[in-house]
């Protein structure tokens, strides 16, 4: 199985100053193809005054130079034969696997950890949505990372994996420095990618890959945390609030629609008229599935959500198959940032906000069953949903402390007679 990033072959060959003793040096050879890269002694000592090291060849052209410098040009010619067959034959292509077919040294198969992720990425890749599969590719680029700074290996056996490899590993993710402008892993961030790692390790064990998962004597713990939402003022003064850019007004609109929905980005950047149907009670609904989990839903259009829709009809920026104008996440994010700040929302205002005011704010606070809410955003567990009606709960009771407060200070409002 091959990798495009494995692709190039680079090679270099040097001597080591540090090791001449008679005017001989060691010769070796660096091998490099993608991630991976390997060094390895040739067994051959060179007069280090007549190495070239921008030509990497002897300097001069008596008999024995000439020999010796045929010998390395047919060196590097075979090991590019090598990788050009490995390519032809979709091997999976590491700098060691080169070096040792180029010196012939027999080895076992070993089925590797990047090995494992590739062929999982492959073999799940009609099973898996692109956006789970993303997820799989950032973690093994942590896998990668993770070797080279502990191990400075670019793979590693799947049968030297330990539970110790699995606490380093953590370890390792919850110390990472991002050297952008992201953020450093949370806990629960962590926890995500040491669940693919159990789910890549539970793979290989139905393989017979391996014969034990460490990941046995592993448990995963998650912190819960708050899910933001609007209350009915924020909600409020967004609709409410006139924006001179058509671009955050557009944003705007989209972020309601989906307040009213229960819409997550996804679904909402493919929803088409097609998916709005009449039901038996003659009103709108919105009948998809979930892209996420592939599990079918239906909410009725209320009137905040018509409005949008006919707003939107014909709309120059609306393509095709689209109901609405759909930005990317990357900016429907970053314009949703402006907005809060325009009207003075204080909240970090993210596109998910929106699902999350469907669920508190418009419907459970309103007297919805859960039951009902549950189906509408095509959770599959109620459990899923029941976090919101704790944070309903929440502020039940927050309203009745405050209720409390006043009948303690006799500050009931008396009914007018």
């Amino acid at each position: 199985m091959s990798n495009s990033k494995n692709n190039s072959l680079s090679t270099l060959l040097y001597v080591k100053k540090h090791r001449i003793k008679d005017g001989l040096a060691p010769l070796y050879l660096r091998i490099s193809t993608g991630n991976s890269k390997v060094e390895c002694s040739l067994s051959r000592k060179v007069e280090f005054k007549k190495w070239n090291v921008q030509k990497q060849r002897l300097n001069g052209s008596v008999t024995e130079v000439n020999k010796f410098n045929r010998f390395l040009d047919q060196l590097i010619d075979k090991m590019h034969k090598i990788f050009e067959e490995l390519i032809l034959e979709k091997e999976f292509i590491t700098a060691e696997v080169i070096r040792n077919k180029l010196f012939n040294v027999e080895e076992e198969k070993e089925i590797t950890l990047l090995y494992l992720s590739k062929y999982h990425f492959e073999s799940a890749n009609h099973k898996l949505k692109w956006g789970t599969l993303k997820h799989y590719r950032v973690t093994e680029r942590y896998f990668e990372r993770f070797l080279k700074a502990k191990f400075k290996l670019s793979d590693i056996p799947l049968k030297k994996i330990d539970y110790k490899f699995l606490i380093d590993f953590e370890d390792f993710l919850r110390n990472w420095e991002p050297k952008d402008h992201q953020k450093p892993m949370n806990n629960n961030g962590v926890m995500k990618h040491m669940i693919r790692f159990r789910k890549l390790l539970k793979l290989a064990q139905r393989l017979d890959w391996i014969e034990k998962n460490p990941f046995v004597s592993y448990q995963t713990h998650f912190e819960k945390v708050e899910r933001d939402f609007l209350d009915a003022n924020e909600l409020k003064a967004i609709e409410e609030k006139e924006f001179s850019l058509s671009r955050l007004d557009m944003v705007r609109d989209i972020f309601i629609f989906s307040c009213y929905t229960g819409l997550s980005y996804v679904d909402l950047y493919h929803l088409s008229a097609d998916d709005i149907t009449i039901g038996m009670d003659g009103e709108r609904w919105i009948h998809l599935k979930r892209i996420k989990t592939n599990t079918s839903f239906s909410v009725m259009l209320l009137p905040k959500a018509e409005q949008i829709i006919e707003k939107y009809e014909n709309h120059p920026r609306v393509f095709e198959n689209q109901l609405l104008p759909v930005f990317s996440n990357q900016k429907t994010n970053a314009y949703l940032k402006e907005i809060a700040d325009i009207c003075e929302i204080k909240k970090k205002l993210t596109f998910h906000i929106a699902r999350h005011t469907f669920a508190t704010t418009v419907t459970l606070t309103n007297g919805v069953p859960i039951e009902t809410v549950s189906k509408m955003l095509g959770h599959t567990k109620l459990a899923t949903t029941q976090i919101y009606a704790k944070v309903v709960e929440n502020k039940i009771g927050t309203d009745m402390a405050a209720l409390k407060k006043r009948l303690s200070n006799n500050e009931l409002v008396k009914k007018a007679d």
